[in-house]
């Protein structure tokens, strides 16, 4: 045997001076500690939401590290009347290294939302990719079993002139409300929720736009620019336009997700979707139209309603300005009550359209009214007088 000689080799010195040398009371933790998590431990959500957008209030000690021309940076929280608790503190004195200057994480109430959907970029990918997949299948295996051709004549009147009117509701608040309010709201969590809502009415609009485009060519008898005139021209629709379109102009963030889903959604969308489109269709030979209808009355109910009602019950139970909040959006009923009705009442001629009818008007105006009352006691608001119009 022969022995190897041992070879020169630098071997490492340790100074204490490399990352990770100092101990610190929570250097043998194994998770991130710089939020509260909502259960005991937290989620994937989580780790990839809470505190990715900078706050001054909390750790960026040179303020804003970009603004607006007016002088505003980052993300007002004036951009919003409501107010979470911490909203009124003055902002910190800064100084390298002095971040919040002592406040408590989190340093407002804002940063305590989590959405229940636990939506981020991932999540909203597959749920899209989902929904599309399994539309584009109805679509074509109609196609292929000539199910259009079973189609009333009337119906096809109908779905070219009015369902087709509604994507531009859709694509209206997708663009122009929700994703506005996504830019101004104040948190990540609030952001990606949001956002996802505005790419749920934005990509049913485009499944509507699409499939406006396959019943064209399918059906011999369908004017696939009907809508055009109808959402421009026919007075049964203009009630809603007139509501989308003040909806889209309202400024504050809050009030525009609060008056799109707590009061618009429920009084006119649900209507429409629900116990207009929903019921009528199957009877009228149609069994592909409400698979379309259906996704984007899923995206709301189990899941944009969802997280607009976690948000608004931590501002109506904030441990700061309860009162404050819950003035604001009972005045925010007062004023969307009424015309989130009188579109809904402009729709009625609609009902009587199709040769197979779904119920009366009336009924399904009482029932959208109810669930209505029903979410208004959920968040522990009342329902104003402007209800009974």
């Amino acid at each position: 045997m022969t022995s190897t000689a041992e070879r020169s080799v630098p071997k490492p010195v340790f100074t204490d001076a490399e990352a990770g040398a100092r101990d610190f009371p929570d250097s043998t933790e194994r998770h991130f500690n710089y939020f509260t998590p909502k259960k005991r431990k937290q989620s994937h959500y989580e780790d990839v939401t809470v505190e990715v957008q900078p706050d001054p209030r909390h750790y960026l000690s040179q303020g804003w590290l970009y603004g607006f021309a007016d002088g505003n940076g980052g993300y007002p929280l004036e951009w919003t009347t409501l107010k979470a608790w911490g909203s009124d503190r003055p902002e910190p004195v800064r100084s390298p290294g002095s971040g919040g200057q002592g406040y408590p994480w989190p340093a407002l109430g804002w940063h305590e939302f989590r959405d229940p959907n636990e939506e981020w970029e991932l999540t909203l990918y597959r749920y899209n990719a989902n929904v599309v997949r399994q539309l584009n299948q109805n679509i074509d295996a109609a196609r292929q079993s000539k199910a259009f051709e079973q189609w009333n004549p009337n119906w096809v009147t109908f779905v070219s002139h009015h369902i087709g009117a509604w994507m531009h509701v859709d694509q209206g608040l997708g663009l122009y409300l929700y994703a506005n309010a996504n830019r101004r709201a104040p948190t990540n969590m609030h952001n990606n929720a949001i956002s996802v809502n505005s790419m749920h009415r934005i990509r049913a609009a485009q499944d509507l736009a699409l499939y406006n485009l396959t019943l064209t060519e399918e059906i011999d008898a369908f004017d696939g620019t009907a809508h055009l005139e109808t959402w421009n021209e026919d007075p049964a629709w203009q009630g809603v336009r007139e509501t989308a379109e003040a909806l889209t102009e309202i400024w504050d963030w809050c009030e525009a997700i609060f008056a799109a889903n707590i009061v618009f959604e429920p009084l006119v969308g649900e209507l429409f979707r629900s116990r207009l489109v929903q019921q009528a269709a199957p009877a009228n030979g149609d069994f592909v139209t409400p698979t379309l209808i259906g996704a984007e009355e899923f995206d709301f109910s189990e899941r944009d309603l969802r997280y607009t009602k976690a948000m608004f019950d931590l501002l109506v139970n904030d441990k700061e300005f309860a009162d404050h909040n819950r003035q604001l959006l009972q005045q925010w009923l007062s004023a969307w009550v009424p015309k989130c009705i009188l579109a809904a009442r402009t729709l009625q001629p609609l009902w009587s359209q199709p040769d197979a009818k779904p119920m009366r008007f009336e009924d399904s105006l009482d029932r959208a009214k109810s669930r209505f009352g029903g979410i208004l006691s959920d968040l522990g608001l009342q329902a104003p007088k402007e209800l009974s119009q």
